[in-house]
């Protein structure tokens, strides 16, 4: 399924790191920052996580909820949010069917070797739960500022 600008969400509910889960029907009334990433404590993923958390406070003050989402497990996230003191929710989808949901799910090659594997995606949706804006295919460095700066310009 691929998803576009204007499109509702699709709905979800999983589990959550620390015991709890998260919903989409939960976010509804704020604006919400979706970031599809590979796996926890990998070197580009923790960049990643450290760069959403370092803005905690801008993102809260614009009225946007940041959520990670990948494959791993709630005890592997429970101990990557621990490691790296991350203040926001991250979501296990181990059956990976929002990952599909959502089209993040993708074919992947590395070495001449082709796999299944999280394209690090990051969405925007608004109070309604509403796409608003999708990175594809993320470059970390800056990526954090510039998902803020859309976040703050939405109203």
């Amino acid at each position: 399924m691929s998803l576009d600008t204007g499109d509702q969400a699709p709905d979800f509910d999983l589990p959550g790191a620390g015991g709890g889960a998260v919903r989409l029907a939960d976010l509804m009334g704020r604006k919400t920052v979706l970031y599809f990433y590979p796996k926890d404590d990998t070197s580009g993923c923790t960049l990643e996580a450290q760069g959403f958390n370092a803005l905690g406070a801008a993102f809260a003050a614009a009225d946007t909820i940041v959520i990670g989402i990948s494959p791993d497990s709630v005890r592997s996230h429970d101990k990557f949010r621990a490691k790296y003191e991350l203040s926001f929710p991250l979501a296990s989808d181990e059956t990976k069917a929002m990952l599909e949901a959502y089209g993040v799910w993708v074919e992947k090659s590395m070495y001449g070797r082709k796999y299944m594997g999280v394209e690090r995606t990051t969405m925007l949706l608004d109070r309604t739960g509403r796409i608003v804006r999708i990175w594809p295919k993320v470059k970390v460095l800056g990526h954090a500022e510039e998902v803020l700066a859309a976040a703050q310009a939405q109203a």
